[in-house]
């Protein structure tokens, strides 16, 4: 089984590289398969250097899917933490 989000990054610098770097460090604490997918690209979302490569700009809607056995624990924590970095 998997899951997907959508997200809007309201962010005004987007998904620089302090905000990609936290969300890969906490995405990397998970056993999980996980994607980002901005404009029909998909990048693995524990690779900085691909999360870097979509030029995620304010506005912009990304979506994140998740397989594997912690896929729930993933997409809670990742939720949290893109809705903390669009408040900064």
């Amino acid at each position: 089984m998997s899951i997907e989000q959508q997200f809007v990054i309201t962010n005004e610098f987007g998904l620089h590289a302090r905000p990609a770097t936290q969300i890969v460090n906490l995405v990397n604490q998970y056993k999980s398969d996980i994607l980002l997918t901005f404009r029909g690209i998909s990048v693995d979302m524990k690779s900085i250097m691909g999360v870097l490569s979509l030029g995620i700009a304010k506005g912009s809607t990304i979506v994140v899917s998740i397989e594997g056995f912690d896929e729930k624990e993933a997409m809670s924590a990742i939720s949290k933490k893109i809705i903390d970095l669009n408040i900064k």
